[in-house]
């Protein structure tokens, strides 16, 4: 029997003889008979997505808690240095107060030698400069050298005929520095014209 005389166009035909909707005929290539196949491959895109979500999460929160110990090593460290950081400080200041501690001793005694007491006094700062300049500090003397704001502060101008205008006439009490770094300005006289 042919399709006219069944009462179905050609189009319909392939329908009635089981052929998916779609194949025959002028459907376009891709369309219809793929879709299980391209249902499969994008659920296979999804899955393997979903995984590199997961391994790139796991990797971020690694890097986290990475960060974290860093940061929490770091502080122990910061708190170790501060807390020790004083020893060496210290380790170099106890023959200083070894040798205070003899002078005040020996001050009490009646037959007190006022030399050896001197002698005494010399040891005791000899040993803290060499203590001070083992941990970096180093005194500011600028006796005759150009005043310098940054490192010298100024008590008194004071007129002088020998030496040169804003140079240091004198050191009224020394400064020092860290490792380059100012503790405390040398205080000075500074030296101006002479009136005339």
């Amino acid at each position: 029997m042919s399709t006219e005389q069944a009462g179905m166009s050609p189009a319909e035909a392939p329908r009635a003889a089981g052929e998916p909707a779609g194949t025959a005929g002028g459907a376009a290539p891709g369309e219809g008979g793929d879709a299980p196949a391209e249902l499969a491959r994008v659920q296979q895109a999804l899955e393997q997505a979903e995984l590199r979500a997961r391994e790139h999460w796991e990797q971020y929160l690694r890097a986290v808690a990475e960060l974290d110990n860093v940061r929490k090593r770091a502080q122990r460290d910061i708190e170790a240095a501060n807390r020790y950081g004083l020893e060496k400080f210290a380790a170099e200041l106890l023959p200083v107060q070894d040798s205070l501690e003899l002078a005040v001793h020996s001050t009490g005694q009646a037959d007190v030698d006022p030399q050896s007491l001197k002698q005494g006094q010399e040891a005791t700062l000899k040993l803290l400069t060499k203590a001070l300049e083992k941990l970096g500090i180093t005194p500011i003397l600028p006796l005759g050298e150009p005043f310098d704001p940054a490192r010298h502060e100024a008590m008194l101008a004071q007129e002088s005929a020998t030496a040169a205008p804003n140079t240091v006439l004198q050191v009224v009490q020394t400064g020092y520095e860290l490792n380059g770094r100012l503790l405390r300005p040398a205080r000075v006289i500074v030296a101006k014209a002479a009136a005339g």
